[in-house]
């Protein structure tokens, strides 16, 4: 199989999957947003029925926020696996082309790091918005009971 392939498939496939994760991070997190604009605390009767309707796919961007750079990580050690190899294969010893593959190696582990930051802020800040509708939702059900 030609090396160039097998990089091309690698670098691919790990930039790849991290655009999915960094889409759907980014989707979940909008979908979030709108639906807790639109709920109504008093429409639950439990306190733990509100929590589950919160807390829906917000674990799907914690995941790929601290997953993410796993993932980069393991597209550049692939990388550097490939320049070895083709380095050994090769038999010369080409600086020019050593730099350039690692250069390119690296870029998954920051792409990686491109998808973890937005999605640890994005699953931050919606932890803060289920902690503030769930105070809500106390607050009711003590105005409730004093009535």
């Amino acid at each position: 199989m030609n090396i160039e392939l097998i990089k091309d498939i690698v670098d691919y496939g790990v930039i790849g999957l991290l655009g999915v994760m960094s889409f759907m991070a980014f989707w979940f997190w909008i979908e979030r947003i709108l639906f807790y604009k639109g709920i109504d605390v008093k429409s639950f009767e439990t306190k733990e029925e509100l929590e589950i309707a919160l807390t829906n796919n917000i674990n799907i961007i914690s995941t790929f926020g601290s997953n993410a750079p796993y993932i980069g990580l393991l597209g550049t050690v692939f990388g550097i696996i490939i320049t070895f190899y083709s380095m050994g294969q090769g038999g010369e010893l080409d600086a020019k082309m050593i730099m350039t593959s690692l250069a390119l190696a690296l870029k998954a582990t920051a792409m990686g790091l491109i998808v973890a930051i937005p999605s640890i802020v994005f699953y931050n800040h919606l932890a803060r918005r289920i902690e503030v509708i769930l105070a809500k939702w106390d607050i009711e059900q003590k105005r409730n009971f004093a009535d």
